[in-house]
């Protein structure tokens, strides 16, 4: 199984996700989260975390596919991200533009 980190998150990177993650398999830039396929147990905790729902897990939707080479190649050179932190600046209105 894969698990990814999309789009919804990129200008929101709400942390939610990270406090239910069991293996800390969660990384960070200061725009967005990516999740480290290699670290990553398939486990689907933070999915209901996610209050943009950017976390997908097989199948991955045809138009998010992308997304698992991305967060495979980004997650690895970025710090462990494994407790809750500020979310991006404007993310409470990148949110409403997402519409949740």
């Amino acid at each position: 199984m894969t698990t990814v980190v999309t789009d919804n998150c990129l200008r929101s990177r709400f942390t939610d996700c990270v406090t239910v993650c069991p293996v800390a398999c969660f990384h960070g830039d200061d725009q967005m989260l990516y999740i480290d396929p290699v670290v990553c147990i398939d486990c689907g905790a933070c999915i209901s975390k996610c209050p943009v729902q950017a976390i997908y897990e097989d199948p991955i939707p045809p138009d998010k596919q992308h997304w698992i080479e991305i967060n495979a190649t980004r997650a690895p050179g970025l710090p462990v991200i494994k407790t809750k932190q500020e979310p991006y600046p404007g993310a409470e209105a990148r949110q409403k533009e997402l519409g949740f």
